[in-house]
């Protein structure tokens, strides 16, 4: 089938390479030149592992290309819309400004019978607005929304947990499930439901996502205060197979572009509907995930005997999660901003996201090196499972640093070890070693 995609960022370009990988005939088109300009070179604009390879095979089979001409979707049967949704600035809504004139300069290139699918995330009733518009030039309008995670978009796109077709036809559904014939074929499950189900879908998901995790930060609290270790907790109701191991995991909590934006803008939408009660514990969700970022500047103070003025603090992530280099509502460079603005001399190191942490925070001193990030600290802030991190020999760190001082705000170290090599060791929800 002949798709486009409208926006290529980290969902956009993602969507298009996997597409014409199970054999379509892909347009991927994009506003901003130089990124349309870098994918048709094979150069992908952020850090995705396994996207490159297929980045680069896709356009050498002739099936993908890229341009910011609208009009040569023309001649496609169905155009994904793949734009972001970022939250309003001053405001807890959702942006629609790029969905609005994805549709808007699509509706003259629609041929009658084609299918306008959506996958960004929207507040509910965006769809239900869109598709009057389409309907009107004699196409149909869907939502499917995305589920894949930064890190592993690709496996999740091209092998989903599920697919979500929200339609108002046989017709729109139908040629879904012939886009996706080989994920269906491949026991992918499909739910097929209506507009604002779908788009309720998502929001829901991510919405309980966080939930679960700020739950064991909540808990993480309480296990500060009576001496208790958040990890053994996790460990032992996550056995239940009613709540499971997953999300678990206490720490410095979520960041990025989809959770912390897209809780909000659910708490707004329901607001705008009169449904605002219905979400008020999602306020708690947030604010339990904005206190462990305060906890952990804490941490670092205590370590340093109650004042971080003058003192040294290597930095261990930038990322607001590994296998990325998204550094949108970063809780590390939250952290690290914190540590800095509290008086200490912070200097930080992230084996994929330093590119864009020195524009966006150009007031934080960087290092080439995990080794350098920490020559000479006081102590030392692990933000950032990397596994380049996680591996780390305590040992060999220990000769450079000033004080053998780390602050795990992931629980990912081996304790044992750090501390075997000489180190004091804190962690969220975890007695001091």
């Amino acid at each position: 089938m002949k798709l486009s995609v409208i926006g290529t960022g980290y969902l956009g370009a993602t969507h298009a390479a996997a597409m014409a990988e199970i054999g379509h005939d892909v347009v991927g088109i994009d506003v901003d030149p130089a990124k349309v300009a870098s994918l048709n070179a094979g150069v992908v604009p952020f850090h995705e592992p396994g996207l490159p390879e297929l980045l680069t095979a896709m356009l050498g089979t002739g099936r993908l290309r890229f341009t910011t001409d609208l009009a040569q979707a023309a001649d496609c049967e169905v155009h994904f819309l793949c734009v972001g949704t970022p939250q309003r600035k001053g405001e807890l809504a959702a942006d629609l400004t790029y969905v609005d004139a994805a549709v808007t300069g699509l509706l003259p290139h629609l041929a009658v019978g084609s299918l306008v699918a959506g996958k960004s995330t929207v507040p509910v009733g965006t769809a239900a607005r869109l598709a009057a518009l389409v309907e009107a030039r004699g196409a149909d309008l869907a939502w499917n929304p995305e589920f894949l995670r930064e890190g592993k978009a690709v496996a999740d796109t091209l092998h989903p947990d599920r697919i979500v077709l929200g339609v108002t036809s046989e017709r729109a559904e139908k040629v879904l499930r012939d886009v996706y014939a080989p994920m269906v074929a491949e026991g992918s499950p499909v739910v097929v439901t209506d507009l604002p189900t779908a788009e309720l879908v998502k929001v829901s998901a991510n919405s309980f996502l966080a939930t679960k995790i700020s739950f064991i930060n909540a808990i993480s609290e309480v296990c500060e205060v009576v001496g208790a270790d958040v990890t053994m907790v996790a460990e032992a109701i996550g056995h239940d197979v009613r709540i499971g191991h997953a999300f678990l995991g206490a720490g410095l909590g979520f960041g990025g572009g989809c959770l912390p934006k897209d809780i909000r803008a659910f708490m707004a939408r329901a607001g705008e509907l009169g449904a605002d009660q219905a979400l008020t514990f999602l306020k708690e969700v947030d604010a339990i995930n904005v206190r462990r970022r305060a906890r952990t500047v804490d941490l670092a103070r205590e370590m340093c005997g109650g004042s971080l003025a003058g003192m040294r603090v290597g930095v261990l992530g930038a990322a607001f999660k590994p296998d990325s280099d998204d550094i949108r509502d970063s809780p590390a460079l939250d952290v690290a901003l914190g540590v800095q603005q509290a008086g200490a001399a912070v200097r930080v190191y992230d084996p994929h996201a330093m590119a864009n942490a020195r524009t966006a925070f150009p007031t934080l001193a960087y290092a080439d090196s995990a080794v350098e990030a920490c020559r000479d600290a006081d102590v030392v802030l692990h933000l950032t499972e990397w596994r380049e991190f996680r591996e780390m020999d305590p040992a060999a760190l220990g000769e450079v640093v000033r004080q053998r001082n780390v602050v795990d705000a992931r629980n990912a170290l081996d304790r044992e070890r750090w501390t075997a090599e000489g180190w004091t060791h804190r962690a969220l929800g975890r007695r001091s070693i």
